[in-house]
């Protein structure tokens, strides 16, 4: 029969054994320091100055001074000296050093496997619930790469259901963004976490934004909203061609042009400008007290608004000669240059109409 047990290496107690309580004390002693086992530390190599009776220590690799020769084994205080064990595989300690579980392997003690599949819940620094399966309570959470880049996917069962971040304030929502019952991208905000207001909606196949934060209209001009493109003025339409609807621009805020007639200038608001240098012409004709060129038409570059005459007027292109009109149409002008005394000198005149082209 074996003196000792075979887990612990508990000594038995033998027949006719003298002395039996030393046998007895010694496995009481060892089922002490094993028994619901906690070390002061793990991978220790240095003992103590002044050890506390009872202390418990598991070595590492290279222990020295008392611990020399003893690498590996669990180290006792008792009775003014060490005592040594040799653990077994599977022995489960206490790290007081570090509060955590170790448990020996063969060859070193490491922390045991926990089960990370299908786990009911997870809460760190706080507690989950069925709704919030996984909860973290901390000054930041950390999501990074491994090596390359890193994504955040959250998804859901089909379109009409939610995949949001929701931002809160003492658990009161204010703002959320994501996919709320479609699969356009949007942002919501709200004052009390009861009344939303949708900000920005983006349409998931152009692309297109809308919502409280962008016009709704062209003549929508609410303070701080974002202008959108069909309705508000910059670099790409500032000039181009200018159109209207009922009144209202739909198109660029300049237009020029140059015909052989002249130059004009269309503004978004309606208005309208055409210029011209005129024929060459000569004041011989006798006009009364004056000398007048013969009648010429002007047809304007570009057409007023019906029944929306202009008001037309000119330079007669020389000193002492001015320019007369008459028929003004939205369409052209009849004009002569008159001059004090007879000149038989061709020269231009130029004219300037100012009207609606709408």
């Amino acid at each position: 029969m074996s003196q000792n047990s075979p887990k612990l290496n508990l000594p038995f107690l033998q027949p006719s054994q003298a002395q039996k309580h030393v046998t007895h004390n010694e496995a009481l002693r060892r089922l002490d320091l094993v028994v619901q086992l906690s070390v002061m530390s793990t991978d220790a190599t240095t003992p103590p100055s002044v050890p506390a009776q009872g202390q418990l220590y598991a070595l590492g690799s290279a222990p020295i001074g008392d611990w020399s020769g003893h690498a590996a084994e669990l180290a006792a205080w008792l009775d003014n000296g060490w005592h040594f064990i040799t653990p077994e595989m599977g022995w489960r300690a206490w790290d007081q050093e570090n509060e955590r579980l170790k448990v020996w392997n063969g060859s070193a003690w490491v922390e045991p496997a926990t089960a990370t599949q299908n786990l009911p819940g997870i809460g760190i620094a706080t507690g989950h619930d069925t709704t919030n399966r996984l909860s973290v309570r901390a000054p930041a959470t950390l999501l990074s790469h491994e090596g390359a880049g890193h994504q955040l996917k959250i998804n859901k069962a089909n379109a009409g259901e939610t995949a949001s971040l929701l931002f809160q304030s003492n658990w009161t929502g204010h703002a959320e963004m994501g996919l709320s019952g479609t699969t356009g991208l949007s942002i919501k905000v709200s004052p009390d976490g009861s009344n939303w207001s949708e900000a920005l909606s983006f349409d998931p196949t152009s692309g297109v934004a809308t919502g409280t934060a962008v016009q709704n209209s062209a003549e929508d001009t609410t303070a701080g909203r974002l202008m959108r493109a069909d309705y508000g003025y910059g670099p790409g339409n500032l000039l181009g061609s200018v159109t209207q609807n009922g009144g209202t621009p739909t198109g660029a805020v300049i237009e020029r042009g140059t015909t052989a007639n002249g130059e004009f200038v269309r503004f978004a608001d309606g208005t309208q400008i055409c210029t011209a240098t005129l024929n060459a012409v000569a004041c011989t004709n006798t006009e009364g007290a004056l000398y007048a060129s013969a009648s010429e038409t002007w047809v304007f570059p570009a057409p007023f608004a019906a029944s929306a005459n202009p008001a037309v007027s000119g330079s007669g292109g020389a000193t002492g000669r001015f320019i007369g009109f008459d028929g003004v149409s939205e369409a052209q002008v009849v004009y002569k240059v008159l001059s004090s005394a007879s000149d038989a000198t061709t020269l231009p005149a130029t004219a300037m109409a100012i009207g609606r082209w709408f």
